[in-house]
């Protein structure tokens, strides 16, 4: 069995999800203004400058203060009202047509994210995926987040739980294939036999030019509820068994979108 597995902030959707919802959070009362601003702050770096251990570590540390205390029912029920109108626009066509070739193609799709669980698991429910690999905040006995992370979706971590789940799964991960965006998601990409930098920052794209792996560039904004979203039946018919015939179906893939843009 093989598998397509995606990192999912600016490789499936242009931002990062945890810092999305920033202003839902104030409107329910439960950050201040002033975290509120540092969200956006964090949200401006993060496009612009990109992510790397240090920005993603202060973020984690950042974040986890702020939701101490927070009660798991509430943000669930925030990201659940808010999913289709914050993050829905936010979707990649590129990565929403791939995610689609590859489930055609029969294999197995999951999100490997370190966003929060509550975020990540509801997106890949709207997307259809078979599954996510994703950060777990530690929960209190009465449902309170407790500032604590039980596992980080980070780096090194989101390879090894890739390779456990492969062994779960049965899934051949030298047939199987990765995309992110960010150098940290090096060991993801190195486990799978088809890695893809999508929208690599300067590390990752010197990286891949140095190991003979494709770059690919998600720029177009897609809603699912969009019917020209979905491969065409002559691309999803071509099979990805090999790296060139990813390359056919990226590229066709790609034309159909700029034609449409």
């Amino acid at each position: 069995m093989e598998a397509a597995f995606f990192d999912l902030d600016k490789t499936v959707i242009a931002k990062a999800s945890m810092l999305a919802f920033g202003r839902r959070f104030f409107k329910e009362g439960m950050i201040t203004r002033r975290s509120l601003i540092r969200s956006v702050y964090a949200q401006m770096v993060y496009r612009y400058l990109g992510a790397n251990e240090r920005r993603l570590l202060k973020l984690r540390e950042s974040v986890l203060s702020v939701t101490e205390g927070w009660e798991q029912s509430i943000v669930t029920r925030i990201v659940s009202e808010g999913l289709t109108e914050i993050v829905e626009p936010l979707l990649f066509r590129e990565a929403v047509d791939l995610i689609e070739v590859h489930k055609e193609a029969g294999r197995k799709v999951y999100l490997v994210s370190a966003s929060p669980s509550e975020i990540v698991e509801q997106l890949g429910g709207m997307l259809g995926v078979d599954g996510v690999i994703a950060s777990k905040p530690s929960i209190d006995a009465s449902g309170k987040y407790t500032g604590e992370m039980d596992f980080y979706a980070y780096g090194p971590y989101k390879a090894t739980a890739i390779v456990e789940l492969a062994k779960r799964e049965g899934i051949e991960l030298a047939d199987s294939f990765a995309y992110s965006d960010s150098y940290t998601d090096l060991p993801m990409l190195e486990s799978v036999g088809h890695p893809f930098a999508v929208n690599p920052d300067k590390v990752l794209a010197k990286m891949a030019k140095e190991r003979g792996w494709q770059s690919l560039e998600f720029k177009e904004r897609v809603l699912l509820s969009d019917p020209s979203r979905r491969a065409q039946p002559l691309i999803v018919a071509l099979a990805i068994s090999t790296a060139v015939g990813v390359a056919a179906t990226v590229a066709g893939v790609f034309i159909r979108a700029n034609r449409q843009a």
